[in-house]
């Protein structure tokens, strides 16, 4: 396997490069896609991302798609019988999910301000972290990048999973605070730079390889 700091490719690098060179295309039309997203759907974008986790990516997609459907950005109701309706599937922690929508589209308007006026990424990151209930470092990451923001990396389980595979690190750790958070990502982009994969397009292969597609 390879490590960050060991440039020597092994039969798993080589097969994440062939891998690479046939999804390249695909990967970086859904890219294109996010930094296409237009800002009226960046409200929907991050109902989906507080969504997401402990849950399935396909579930959470349907039951935004119902929000948007009902108009929940221009009409009041509470969100919580779509996240448990079977139609949709079964959104988890769908009563403290509901509360963390009904928060964030309260203060979307502030949220919609910075998202406009911040230039750096990460910055903006911390403040969506300290600012949104139920962001994390993942989830705001996940948020960003659907936005058409790719300089930061979505360390979910898959992206971690694969950082232990190939190497980058010993194993996936209990608990992510936000300086390990941080420390991760910087040994994600190393690896990434050592393959020769723009760190953006390797979340999305890894991502896509552990689940079969590549959605969001």
């Amino acid at each position: 396997m390879l490590s960050a700091k060991d440039p020597k490719p092994s039969r798993a690098v080589t097969r994440l490069l062939v891998e690479y060179r046939l999804r390249a295309v695909e990967i970086r039309q859904k890219l294109r896609e996010f930094r296409e997203v237009p800002e009226d759907e960046y409200f929907y974008e991050l109902l989906y991302c507080l969504l997401t986790p402990q849950s399935s990516a396909v579930t959470c997609a349907a039951a935004v798609e119902e929000l948007r459907r009902r108009n929940f950005a221009g009409t009041s109701f509470n969100p919580e019988p779509i996240l448990r309706k079977p139609k949709q599937g079964y959104v988890r922690f769908h009563r403290m999910k509901a509360r963390y929508l009904l928060e964030a589209k309260l203060r979307f308007p502030e949220i919609q301000k910075r998202l406009r006026n911040e230039v750096n990424t990460c910055q903006l990151r911390q403040w969506l972290v300290r600012n949104v209930r139920g962001l994390g470092m993942k989830e705001a990451s996940h948020f960003l990048r659907n936005i058409g923001r790719t300089d930061v990396v979505i360390l979910d389980r898959h992206i971690l999973r694969n950082m232990v595979h190939y190497g980058v690190i010993r194993e996936i750790p209990k608990t992510l605070t936000v300086k390990r958070y941080l420390e991760l990502e910087e040994q994600f982009n190393k690896f990434a730079r050592s393959v020769g994969i723009p760190p953006d397009e390797l979340d999305l292969l890894l991502w896509s390889q552990e689940t079969g597609f590549i959605l969001k």
